[in-house]
């Protein structure tokens, strides 16, 4: 019998495990790989029913890739803590892992982003690839942050959606939105990109345009377009801290 576990991982996560594990109840293991949380986070996971584990974070590919090392089922259903499972996504995964031939599949995702849905703007159907099969998939160490999963076989998308309760606040958009961008100037920079002069203008441009237009964003109202202005705005901000390392790098070349 084909066995799936729901892999959740978790840092302060108090607020949201419970819902998530009880969305998740229809596989047959629940495990939580936990990076040492100090609010109730494992004890709650744990009431849940979850097999837990804690391993200290560097960046999200090794800690799924950690994931994939502790459990033993022939399935990995990856599933952040402030997502919930739908019962009909449920039933269509079961179906998929029995029937199909494919070692991955997408999984589409409905955004709530400041309490609504976003149907636009980059952000629906926002594709994820989280359900693997165990031994014919690992995630690249080089894509520390929106990681990229090399897949041995092919993958398959699903039609029915992880509901995703994004970011509740602008606050908290704008912190994750730096963190982010520290992490993208970083691949770019160990790849030897330079910004050049025009990408702190054009490149902002391109992605409000790509977001609110391209992608519809202005259908999503008020919404959209704060949305597009931001990351605009934080793609601009990449490109500044790109600099920034090269100066640092290369003051630390040449010293004076």
């Amino acid at each position: 019998m084909t066995q799936l576990s729901a892999v959740v991982l978790t840092r302060n996560e108090a607020h949201n495990i419970c819902d998530c594990l009880d969305s998740l109840t229809w596989a047959d293991g629940l495990v939580v790989l936990d990076s040492f949380s100090t609010d109730e986070t494992v004890e709650l996971a744990k009431s849940k029913g979850a097999t837990v584990f804690q391993h200290t974070f560097h960046d999200y590919a090794s800690q799924r890739n950690r994931a994939l090392e502790l459990v033993d089922s022939d399935w990995v259903f990856f599933v952040d803590a402030d997502e919930r499972a739908t019962p009909e996504l449920a039933r269509e995964v079961r179906q998929v892992i029995v029937a199909g031939s494919e070692t991955g599949w997408w999984v589409p995702r409905k955004n709530y982003i400041f309490g609504r849905w976003i149907r636009h703007t980059g952000w629906y159907p926002d594709y994820q690839l989280r359900l693997l099969k165990r031994g014919k998939a690992r995630y690249d160490p080089a894509r520390e942050v929106h990681e990229v999963v090399i897949l041995d076989g092919e993958a398959g998308y699903l039609q029915n959606t992880l509901t995703h309760y994004n970011y509740q606040t602008i606050g908290q958009f704008l912190t994750k939105q730096r963190v982010y961008t520290n992490y993208e100037a970083g691949i770019l920079f160990s790849q030897g990109v330079r910004p050049k002069p025009q990408n702190f203008v054009l490149q902002p441009l391109r992605e409000f345009w790509r977001r609110y237009v391209t992608w519809q964003g202005y259908l999503d109202g008020g919404h959209g377009l704060l949305l597009s202005l931001l990351m605009a705005y934080f793609n601009g901000a990449m490109y500044v801290r790109l600099r920034r390392l090269w100066k640092e790098r290369d003051a630390g070349r040449n010293p004076t």
